[in-house]
Parts: C-alpha cells; structure tokens; sequence
C-alpha cells in the first residue's frame, strides 16, 4: 500500500518559516521525481516545487516561491522535504506532495494546512 504522508504545517507569522516533510511508503522512492503543490481556498491546485530522481536532484520553482523554497530529497528517509522562508499570506493553502514515474500512476498525499497570518 503507498502511502505519502506530510507533516510539518502550522499557522506562522507573515515572514516567518515552516518546514514541510512528506515521507512515503510503499514505492521505490528513489525512481520518483517529488513535487510540492499547494491549493488555496477557491483556487486550482498548483504546482510549487520538483525535484528530480536519479541522484541528480534538479530542482524546478514556481515564480511566485523561487529564492523563498527550496525542496530537497533524502533517499535514505524516503522523504521529500519544502523548506519555506519569508512567508506571505498568498502561502496559505493546503500543500500537496505528489510522487510521479513516467511508468507507473502517481502518488498523493492527504495534505498539510500553511496559514500564514498574524
């Protein structure tokens, strides 16, 4: 059974920072390229971060987070972890972890609540 499990989310002033961790069972997570997305209130869910597979770990950002998240991998752990600086309320959403194979389905997580508010 796979399982992507996140953690990690929390309520934080404007400014301030959180770590996201999303560990995941049940798959080679070493062939899975790992994504963040985040879903607002009344918005459509939307990419934030990737990271490749096969220990070259290439990175990919959003606009709208880059210089502010960066997304990293530990094989070993079988986690993928979003660390976020200098939050702003347009952060607040659930975020998503997803794992993706060119040939296989991909994996979600159930989602973590980020409230950036003072």
């Amino acid at each position: 059974q796979v399982q992507l499990v996140e953690s990690g989310g929390g309520l934080v002033q404007p400014g301030g920072s959180l770590k996201l961790s999303c560990a995941a069972s049940g798959i080679i997570f070493s062939g899975y390229a790992m994504r963040w997305y985040r879903q607002a209130p009344g918005k459509q869910r939307e990419l934030v971060a990737g990271i490749s597979s096969g220990g070259g770990f290439s990175t990919d950002y959003a606009d709208s987070v880059k210089g502010r998240f960066t997304i990293s991998r530990d094989d070993a752990k079988n986690t993928v972890y979003l660390q976020m600086n200098s939050l702003k309320g347009d952060d607040t959403a659930v975020y998503y972890c997803n794992a993706e194979v060119s040939y296989g389905p991909d994996f979600w997580g159930q989602g973590t609540q980020v409230t950036v508010s003072s």
